[in-house]
């Protein structure tokens, strides 16, 4: 499954929080530099679909905030 999220770094919370066009709006605590805040985003996508990290993949947008997650289920 492909989704769409857009990832808010560096918040005080994290959430994940699915919108009304199927996307999802992630807030992680993690800086973002380094990729540290795309390791948080694997972390919580996992947690979410309950998959291993290893199933979840950001196929586009490393560097930015919306970005394309592929999740094997």
């Amino acid at each position: 499954m492909i989704i769409k999220i857009r990832v808010s770094a560096g918040a005080k919370t994290e959430k994940v929080e699915k919108m009304t066009d199927g996307s999802f709006k992630l807030r992680v605590n993690a800086p973002p530099e380094k990729g540290k805040a795309n390791e948080r985003v694997v972390e919580l996508l996992a947690a979410h679909f309950n998959v291993s990290k290893a199933r979840v993949a950001i196929l586009s947008g490393q560097t930015y905030r919306e970005k394309s997650v592929l999740i094997d289920l």
